[in-house]
């Protein structure tokens, strides 16, 4: 099972993204299968597709990280940031970093600002934010003495004074 994690950008149109890749007939796959049969109030998972009836490979669940809280929320999730979920995948695949897709899943936990504005702006970090987690991922990144190098800890909505 490979983990994965990107934040790309800043601002309200930034992309942070979590990916957990593996093998459809192991823990991945039985979480994939779950959480989609379990969508909770806000939180409504769905299968990313390229465009209607073409489902992006390997099979990749979306999962909202942030619960829609209108309309236009709602369809940032839909839209932008689900193509670009999309083109993150296939681009991996395409440059080899998921080898073989076929016996794969992966799940992303996507998150999408409330106070986003921009679709382009969400569609493009949604597909870097993919593409670059699903890297660290299959490279193992960071490793224990990059985190350790890495400290005090900061986020966008904190930094450790340490």
């Amino acid at each position: 099972m490979q983990i994965g994690e990107a934040f790309i950008s800043s601002g309200p149109n930034a992309a942070h993204i979590n990916t957990v890749l593996g093998e459809r007939a192991g823990p991945a796959g039985t979480a994939w299968a779950t959480a989609l049969a379990t969508p909770t109030p806000g939180h409504q998972r769905f299968a990313v597709i390229v465009r209607p009836g073409v489902p992006v490979q390997p099979p990749t669940l979306f999962v909202n990280k942030a619960t829609f809280v209108s309309d236009e929320h709602g369809l940032l999730h839909w839209g932008p940031a689900q193509a670009g979920v999309a083109t993150g995948v296939t681009r991996a695949v395409r440059e080899g970093v998921i080898a073989d897709p076929a016996d794969l899943v992966l799940v992303c936990a996507v998150w999408v600002n409330p106070a986003a504005d921009d679709a382009d702006a969400v569609y493009r970090n949604n597909a870097e934010a993919a593409f670059v987690a699903l890297r660290r991922g299959a490279l193992g990144e960071p490793t224990a003495t990059e985190i350790d190098q890495a400290l005090p800890a900061s986020n966008p909505f904190f930094t450790a004074s340490e």
